[in-house]
């Protein structure tokens, strides 16, 4: 069980096959944060304020019975296209990492594998999964607008 929540918690901090948020989200010039390159759908603050809601939301779902999420899709993703100032983008970040945290905790306490009571087959492990797919593919889409805008260094 120790080498699974191991690997889980590699997987889940950006480790492996695919860079982590916070090196996808360093150093970005905060002009540049509401930019959509090429008339993509989303900018940067978007895509990090979508990984910031899903997470919570997953994170939530995993310790309450009683969490409302949010209403699909338009409460996952953030209307204006920038943060209001540094400190709001410093706080999503911070959120993310916060509630991160918080999940690898559950990961190391609760059973990884019974079927949440108010759920509908799902598992923590299923959550786990689930939280680094989603942050892997919107953090690859991240790196993917740094690259058109030109500000993306590996």
């Amino acid at each position: 069980m120790e080498i699974l929540i191991n690997e889980l918690k590699h997987l889940l901090e950006g480790g492996g096959a695919h860079v982590g948020l916070k090196d996808a989200t360093a150093n970005i010039p905060f002009i540049l944060l509401g930019e959509r390159p090429h008339q993509l759908p989303y900018s940067i603050w978007q895509l990090v304020e979508h990984i910031r809601i899903a997470q919570w939301d997953m994170l939530e779902f995993s310790r309450k019975d009683n969490h409302k999420s949010p209403k699909w899709p338009e409460e996952y993703w953030p209307k204006e296209l920038a943060p209001a100032d540094i400190s709001s983008w410093d706080a999503s970040l911070r959120q993310i990492a916060e509630d991160l945290n918080a999940f690898l905790i559950l990961l190391q306490t609760e059973n990884l594998y019974d079927p949440f009571l108010h759920g509908s087959g799902q598992s923590l492990l299923r959550e786990a999964l689930q939280i680094a797919d989603h942050a892997a593919y919107h953090i690859a889409e991240i790196v993917v607008v740094r690259r058109l805008l030109g500000i993306w260094k590996p």
